[in-house]
């Protein structure tokens, strides 16, 4: 034990800073995939390293489903559709015609699909840190999608985050246990472009603010 707490942490250099940095400005929330598929394991190697993420009361709350079953994907397909046109409606007037050509999902195309969901019926971590914020559970599965997503990038694979989706419809598409609740459904495979500014900024829906907007001081 005494060993271990006198490990020495990996030497972390400029370089390596630099390129972690560059990592998370590259991250992207990608639409656009090539169908290749990705090399046999790859996913479950990207969930293993996805599993390495803090947890509150290291209760490890993350459930992953990965979707192979063509009529699954395509039950998911269509809940998009529906949720999309629903939001279309939603949209004001100036920006609906905007929101229309948005490319939002990477359904059709991404070669591997991912469903993240929390278990809220994990008896693991025994409460601790979540009884006043119950919600703490699904912050942990975010963080570890966000680790996955990351690792991924690192390797040239990039990760579609679809949320414009029926989180109870999902759930009875891919049969999963009552306890579970949806976080969100990845697309991953190999992007179809780069760009060093996220899609929906070159597209004129929004623009990324200084971090100064969003500090403030007590």
């Amino acid at each position: 034990m005494e060993a271990k707490l006198r490990a020495r942490h990996p030497d972390f250099d400029p370089t390596f800073r630099d390129q972690l940095q560059a990592l998370l400005a590259w991250r992207r929330d990608v639409r656009r995939f090539r169908r290749d598929a990705l090399p046999q394991g790859t996913i479950e190697r990207l969930i293993e390293i996805a599993c390495l993420s803090p947890s509150v009361g290291l209760s490890e709350p993350w459930r992953f489903v990965i979707v192979e079953d063509q009529a699954r994907r395509a039950a998911i397909r269509d809940c998009f559709g529906a949720c999309n046109q629903d939001a279309l409606r939603q949209q004001e007037p100036d920006r609906a015609s905007l929101y229309a050509r948005l490319k939002l999902s990477g359904l059709d195309d991404a070669p591997s699909q991912v469903a993240v969901f929390a278990d809220h019926a994990t008896a693991q971590g025994h409460g601790l840190g979540r009884l006043t914020m119950p919600a703490t559970l699904d912050y942990s599965v975010a963080i570890a999608i966000h680790t996955l997503w990351l690792a991924a990038r690192a390797e040239g694979i990039g990760v579609g985050w679809v949320s414009i989706l029926d989180p109870a419809r999902v759930a009875e598409i891919l049969d999963v246990p009552q306890g579970w609740t949806f976080i969100g459904h990845l697309c991953v495979g190999y992007p179809e472009e780069e760009a060093d500014l996220p899609a929906l900024q070159r597209q004129g829906w929004e623009r990324r603010h200084p971090s100064a907007g969003v500090v403030i001081y007590r």
